[in-house]
């Protein structure tokens, strides 16, 4: 499968975030192969911890993933979309840089 990266990922997906502030604190992404192999796109979503509190959680990450997907078009990028969500209290907690 042939990938077609757009020039200004970095800069949509920072817009995406910052729409969707305060609930979003940052997301970050790498693009590489997904399990099967296939190439894809990971989504890593830190979350306010207001955000992440159920009831509330659900709605949040439905629209994170329809924020993203509603300004990227995955398919014409030959990628498939993931996505990892975690709350700023858990990265906090687990002192990931990647996240």
């Amino acid at each position: 499968m042939h990938t077609h990266i757009p020039t200004d990922l970095a800069a949509a997906v920072g817009a995406v975030a910052k729409s969707l502030a305060p609930d979003v604190a940052r997301i970050r992404y790498t693009i590489g192969d997904d399990w099967s192999g296939r190439p894809a796109i990971h989504f890593r979503v830190v979350l306010s911890d207001d955000a992440s509190q159920r009831p509330k959680l659900p709605a949040v990450t439905n629209r994170v993933e329809a924020a993203i997907r509603g300004r990227l078009d995955f398919g014409a990028m030959g990628l498939l979309d993931y996505y990892n969500f975690r709350s700023e209290s858990e990265c906090v907690v687990l002192k990931d840089e990647d996240w």
